[in-house]
């Protein structure tokens, strides 16, 4: 992997993003309008709040990281663009990790801004370290970013990348443990949710949210989970626009 080409893939798709208002807006405003409304959902029991608000932190910006980048990399094919890159010295693992860079810290400003919102504006209580909260965050929006690329590589158009959306991310919410302990699932369920990236990201945000246990073996699964996706979605990755 050439660094330089890295470097310069990772600027190109940093400054499509910050040329792009209606991206930054999805990428940064809807997750607080978000948090704002789940607030107002339970205006009237807070600590209901306070129990949901954690786990949404990560899972608001999976799912518009999913939804960034399985449309913006399709963008890339439809218009030709990723055709020409391919055919230039740019190797597919330089274009999947200056994707996953660049987003990556996409990834982290959301996170910051967004946990500071929900914890200085909204009243979210966190019994661990905001910028631990900030790191579990980042996991959470690193796994739809993977998932999205993986996705655009089978998809051939913005609407089929969005079609995936309830096949495979649906799946992970309901058998994360947002909804109920994963413990109290059938067996069955609860050993299939042990193979969803997702499950250990909701562990490591109500970890931190709590304070209670270590998240190093939920991020090291979680990075393992990722370094596959993305090899994938790189093995998969076709040079020319059909």
């Amino acid at each position: 992997m050439n660094m330089r080409r890295l470097i310069a893939m990772t600027k190109r798709v940093l400054l499509q993003l910050w040329h792009d208002p209606r991206t930054l807006a999805l990428l940064f405003l809807s997750p607080a309008l978000l948090m704002t409304i789940l607030k107002y959902v339970y205006w009237t029991n807070p600590d209901l709040f306070q129990r949901v608000a954690g786990s949404m932190l990560g899972v608001f910006p999976m799912l518009v990281m999913f939804l960034i980048t399985s449309v913006a990399t399709l963008r890339e094919r439809s218009s030709g663009t990723l055709e020409r890159l391919m055919i230039s010295p740019l190797g597919k693992a330089e274009f999947i990790a200056g994707y996953a860079i660049a987003f990556g810290l996409a990834s982290l400003v959301q996170a910051t801004a967004v946990s500071s919102y929900a914890i200085w504006v909204l009243g979210l209580k966190i019994a661990g370290l905001q910028i631990t909260l900030i790191y579990a965050a980042i996991l959470d929006a690193l796994i739809g970013l993977a998932i999205g690329l993986a996705v655009s590589t089978f998809a051939k158009t913005e609407f089929q990348a969005i079609q995936f959306m309830p096949a495979i991310l649906l799946p992970q919410l309901l058998l994360s443990g947002l909804l109920i302990p994963r413990e109290a699932m059938p067996r069955i369920l609860h050993d299939l949710s042990n193979f969803l990236p997702l499950s250990y990201a909701i562990d490591a945000t109500r970890k931190v949210i709590s304070n209670q246990g270590s998240i190093l073996n939920d991020s090291l699964i979680i990075f393992l989970f990722l370094t596959l996706i993305l090899s994938a979605g790189s093995l998969t990755l076709k040079r020319q626009t059909k």
